[in-house]
């Protein structure tokens, strides 16, 4: 192609080449970005390495054994050694970064079996995957730490419901375990968290959590027993069984109650309360101020034992604590004094009705005569208690107080005791009395009256008295005699009789149809006296009329009979 200037000369294409990465490296590229994420989420959720101490691995293997916190996974059992001075297993957990925060100085471990708790088996899933450790955190802030030492048992559960937790002190746990029932009028309202083991040589501090609305009900003055098992009791109504609920017997469980006219406010979150052994010895003990009381017994109190009853007019008030053995320096002898409580409010309105406080009240009861006296509960067992009990003409005594101890006088008056005293006595005296002297003389009147039942003076009378008989025998034999003709002639003499009775009832019955009630004779004559009475009326008024009028004999009578 040319132009009106000269040829033209076409543009020429040229060729380029693009860099491209090869679809081969994709996906290397992807499975190290992958690698990467999943190392940076692995990094981003791993926490502290801890260790954990035991008294032994029972249960725990290395890679399977799992840390857990209500359920959710919160590590991993990496490694499981022996401390250095090999008393020890150590486990070395790692953690995952939700459990940080939970790592500190309060946090309990332990390792979870299976186990029987509130009714249903509890880690029943490790029979499977095997034991696993548990954490319990604390609400308390703590310090974080890294290195702990696991528990043996299980440490006091933690309510998540709304209510108050209470502590029940005890001797003795008993029955009692965790997750037992505790009942309120026989609805289930609570369960038992656990129990504090730092003082069990002497007593058990019980953690009984009741739920709301419930806690409600407990008062300053409410009080709680043990109602585990049956019991029994025989009185007048027959035998009586009292069970609180099937699971009480099985898994033990605690009842409470509270006077139903209580005015104590309610109780705060971890009150503590008297747990009694059963439901007698709880409605024994009553409601309020338990006031402690002493007393120096004199002679033998064996038989008493702590816990033995204290009563007052045959009702119980109280029990015995202590029964000691203790030298008197003032006295300069050995004594035996007993600790005992009462309950104040077993007695109902007594203060008020004296118009005193109850101190002075003890004071002026005393000056009336009321003492400490042991009385024997059973013969056979020898067993004993305390009765407070009025005695007349006791010797004067004033209340003495030892501190928050008032000590109460006692007395060997009254009580089986005081019978067996005078038992004693009596016994005493009879073995005063001379047995021989009474012999001697009971001998010497059986030697008088033998003297007297064989003498000659009895002989004559016995003769005499035999010649008397002869002679009554002999009259008997002439009346006999003489008196059978006589004899024979009564059954006529009787026949007579017998008729002679017969005509005068028949006279009388004659006399009787003739003239008796229904006769002919009686109603003419019961017509007769009727009519007579009214001829006697008639010549009654004409006489009157005549008195006042003789001259109508002969005018007659002129008026209209108006006088």
């Amino acid at each position: 192609m040319t132009d009106r200037g000269g040829p033209v000369e076409l543009p020429t294409a040229g060729v380029h080449r693009r860099r491209r990465i090869p679809l081969i490296w994709i996906v290397p590229i992807l499975t190290g970005l992958i690698a990467i994420w999943l190392a940076w989420d692995t990094f981003s959720k791993k926490g502290p390495t801890i260790t954990i101490a035991f008294d032994t691995a029972a249960g725990l293997t290395a890679g399977q054994s799992q840390l857990k916190y209500k359920n959710v996974v919160m590590g991993t059992v990496k490694s499981i050694g022996v401390s250095p001075d090999f008393t020890k297993v150590i486990a070395s957990i790692e953690t995952v970064r939700e459990a940080e925060p939970l790592l500190t100085d309060k946090t309990i471990f332990w390792v979870v079996k299976p186990e029987l708790f509130a009714g249903s088996i509890t880690g029943l899933e490790t029979l499977i995957s095997g034991s696993y450790i548990g954490m319990r955190p604390s609400a308390e802030k703590g310090v974080p730490q890294r290195d702990f030492v696991g528990k043996t048992d299980p440490p006091v559960l933690q309510a998540w419901t709304k209510g108050t937790t209470f502590m029940l002190d005890s001797k003795r746990l008993g029955s009692i375990s965790l997750g037992s029932p505790i009942f309120f009028r026989d609805l289930e309202v609570g369960t038992v968290l656990g129990w504090d083991i730092g003082d069990l040589a002497s007593r058990v501090t019980i953690h009984a959590f009741v739920r709301a609305p419930y806690d409600q009900y407990v008062h300053t003055d409410t009080s709680f027993w043990n109602a585990s098992g049956v019991s029994i009791k025989m009185g007048s109504d027959g035998v009586q069984f009292r069970m609180e609920s099937l699971r009480a017997v099985l898994l033990g469980g605690i009842a409470f109650e509270a006077p139903p006219d209580t005015k104590q406010p309610v109780a705060a979150n971890n009150q503590s309360f008297p747990l009694y052994r059963n439901f007698e010895d709880a409605r024994a003990a009553g409601f309020g101020r338990q006031i402690r009381l002493l007393s120096y017994f004199p002679g033998s109190v064996a038989g008493l034992e702590p816990g033995a009853h204290v009563t007052l007019h045959g009702l119980r008030i109280g029990e015995v604590t202590d029964v000691d053995l203790v030298f008197d320096p003032t006295l300069d002898k050995v004594v035996v004094p007993v600790h005992y409580r009462v309950e104040a409010g077993r007695i109902a309105n007594i203060a008020s009705a004296e118009q005193t406080d109850p101190e002075k009240l003890a004071e002026e009861m005393i000056k009336r005569g009321m003492r400490a006296t042991l009385q024997s509960t059973s013969i056979i067992t020898g067993s004993k208690e305390v009765a407070l009990e009025r005695i007349d003409d006791a010797p004067p005594a004033i209340l003495e107080k030892k501190g928050d101890v008032y000590i109460i006088p006692t007395s060997e008056v009254g009580g089986f005791d005081a019978i067996t005293r005078s038992a004693a006595e009596l016994l005493t005296k009879l073995n005063r009395i001379e047995y021989d002297k009474i012999g001697r003389s009971i001998e010497n009147a059986a030697a008088g009256l033998d003297t007297t039942i064989n003498g000659a003076q009895t002989k004559r009378t016995l003769a005499a008295l035999e010649k008397a008989m002869i002679d009554v025998q002999d009259v008997a034999r002439k009346l006999d005699t003489e008196g059978t003709p006589a004899l024979k002639r009564l059954p006529a003499i009787a026949q007579q009789l017998q008729e002679s009775l017969t005509s005068a009832n028949r006279l009388f019955g004659s006399f009787n149809t003739g003239y008796g009630d229904d006769s002919r004779f009686r109603r003419d004559l019961d017509r007769l006296i009727p009519q007579l009475t009214d001829a006697a009326r008639s010549i009654r008024a004409l006489s009157d009329l005549l008195s006042r009028h003789p001259e109508a004999l002969i005018k007659g009578r002129t008026n209209t009979g108006r006088e």
